[in-house]
């Protein structure tokens, strides 16, 4: 059986000019578990040139533990881009992984919806949609009219 399910107050850091090196993860990443902030969504854009783009999800609460981290970063000539105030939204099934067309699913009904995606992670079973508040109420009941078809 498919869940749809949210969160609501969710803030977007993506970093912009990174090295394109996985030990830079884990140096940010580790960083930020040290300010006792716990990271949900995390997405690595394809490298361009020499740099690439990290993208991950905090609570909007834990803001304020992480902004002297990222003028760190910016110090460093890496660019932090903050958005506020999202709502992540999950579609979860077990069977996900042997059901062709459930990411097709998501999607059409997230795009009928007028949908900003923001950002979007995937499992086996599940998948998960970064959307701004004033998206979330069309696009969370869009999906889940579409996960009981």
């Amino acid at each position: 059986m498919t869940t749809v399910t949210s969160s609501t107050g969710i803030t977007l850091v993506t970093l912009q000019n990174c090295p394109p090196d996985v030990a830079f993860c884990g140096r940010v990443f580790t960083r930020i578990s040290e300010l006792g902030v716990v990271v949900d969504m995390i997405s690595l854009a394809p490298n361009h040139g020499s740099n690439m783009d990290v993208s991950f999800t905090i609570n909007d609460d834990d803001l304020g533990e992480i902004l002297g981290f990222l003028a760190e970063l910016r110090e460093k000539a890496i660019k932090p881009i903050i958005s506020g105030g999202n709502s992540k939204i999950n579609v979860y099934d077990e069977k996900m992984k042997d059901t062709p067309g459930m990411a097709a699913k998501v999607f059409t009904a997230a795009s009928r919806a007028g949908t900003d995606l923001r950002i979007v992670t995937t499992s086996d079973v599940d998948i998960s949609i970064l959307v701004t508040e004033a998206d979330f109420l069309k696009t969370f009941t869009a999906i889940d009219a579409a996960c009981k078809e």
